[in-house]
């Protein structure tokens, strides 16, 4: 019985030291393996035979390990530096200068905004139901179409529409409106679509934009245009904004304050000389002209302009730090789904919600600087190609915050929001914990 016990104990030392000797090389061979990658064949590299070395022998291997690891770290750091810099988005700012923008930020009111057709608002029952859901959201702001693209113009009072035809009664009573909106506590803002115009040019071909015969030009569409250099398009554009200045508005905020890029636009012709430097500076004209009319109204002013114009002014006069310098905010129009395949780096851009708003927000911070601090993106709260919902609008917000950014405009042309994702509990929850709905 004795010898079976010291049997078994002498097997048991003499297995335990060989499964600990096999388990230190497999143990050296997965580090191999994960060195080495695996071959073509997907087997894990051919162990190698342990061998004797001195103790001399193998503090100079880990000498010359170590040094091939600091070696190889410093490499790697390296290529990380450069591909971080081609990321053309990126931008270097101070700590300083980072702080003196945020400061900026936080001294302007927070708007959660959310955009509105004419229809909607100027419908008392449609208004109701509306307000009911904001009053239980973190919206504190409405932006509401008082003249579309299409050329109409939807609040009363204004001569030259009613004379042109343009009026069309969406707001039949605007004070009412703007009373009950007020009521709700709401910041409001009239969204005025400025050169893009499909009815004007039709009454009135003056103040077109042109083919070289003379004769109106078009879009692809069909749909024409009013021509941005011509002082009688600008002060038409004004009646309507001073009409809303005149109502109890906030701010007028100008949409399509550019030229054509849809369609054949070589042939277009203005009333002056036509190149990317007047076409620039024309726009800066034009905004400092409304701020000196609309200056006994204390509103605001402000300019809905490409996404794409955070890195480049794109030829259509919108150049981002230009025009935050002749208005009070700019609203860069910042849908995933408006974004090439390619852009930022993405195939999808459509599907990467958090990556384009981060992403177009560092170029925007990298050619404003100080003026960052009158970037409001647009927000996309509908779907095209790819579905979008609460996940999809709380990344375009996530990513805003991640970059200083905390006021915002949603846009959906149905007027049907996201209100899950909108409600203080969900807000406090997955983006702002700070956030207080008495404040709103």
């Amino acid at each position: 019985m004795n010898r079976l016990l010291i049997a078994m104990i002498s097997f048991f030392f003499l297995y335990s030291s060989a499964f600990s000797a096999s388990n230190n090389e497999r143990t050296g061979a997965k580090h191999k393996h994960v060195k080495q990658h695996n071959n073509k064949e997907g087997k894990p590299a051919p162990r190698q035979k342990k061998t004797t070395e001195t103790k001399a022998a193998k503090r100079s291997t880990e000498t010359v390990k170590a040094g091939q690891i600091t070696e190889k770290s410093g490499k790697e750091n390296k290529i990380k530096k450069q591909t971080s810099a081609r990321n053309y988005w990126d931008v270097e700012i101070s700590t300083a200068q980072r702080a003196a923008i945020q400061a900026k930020i936080r001294s302007l009111p927070q708007i959660r905004g959310i955009h509105i057709t004419s229809w909607v608002a100027g419908n008392e029952k449609l208004r109701a139901a509306l307000i009911e859901k904001i009053n239980n959201s973190v919206i504190n702001a409405v932006v509401i179409a008082v003249k579309e693209k299409d050329g109409k113009v939807y609040i009363p009072g204004i001569e030259k529409a009613e004379k042109w035809g343009s009026y069309e009664g969406a707001i039949k009573e605007p004070e009412k409106m703007i009373k009950d909106f007020k009521k709700a506590g709401l910041y409001m803002m009239a969204r005025v679509v400025c050169f893009h115009d499909d009815t004007i040019p039709r009454k009135n071909p003056a103040i077109a934009v042109k083919n070289p015969d003379g004769s109106v030009w078009k879009t692809r569409k069909g749909s024409t245009w009013v021509d941005p250099y011509d002082r009688g398009t600008w002060d038409y554009i004004l009646d309507v904004s001073e009409r809303a200045a005149k109502l109890g508005f906030d701010e007028i905020q100008f949409d399509y304050v550019r030229y054509p890029t849809e369609g054949n636009t070589s042939m277009c012709r203005f009333s002056q000389t036509h190149n990317k430097e007047n076409a620039t500076r024309n726009i800066a004209a034009f905004l400092d002209y409304a701020k000196k009319r609309l200056s006994p109204y204390n509103v605001k002013i402000s300019a809905d302009v490409f996404g794409l114009t955070t890195g480049s002014d794109m030829g259509i006069g919108q150049d981002l730090n230009l025009i935050a310098e002749h208005t009070d905010y700019i609203y860069p129009m910042m849908y995933p789904s408006h974004y090439y395949s390619g852009e930022y780096n993405l195939k999808d851009p459509d599907s990467q919600p958090y990556k384009v708003i981060d992403r177009g927000l560092k170029q925007a911070l990298k050619k404003t600087g100080e003026n960052y601090a009158k970037v409001r993106p647009y927000l996309q709260d509908f779907s095209l190609k790819w579905k979008y919902g609460p996940v999809e609008l709380r990344a375009q917000i996530i990513a805003a915050r991640a970059n200083m950014i905390d006021s915002w405009i949603l846009w959906n042309p149905s007027v049907k929001y996201s209100w899950e994702a909108l409600t203080p509990q969900m807000y406090r929850a997955f983006i702002d914990p700070s956030f207080d709905s008495i404040k709103r």
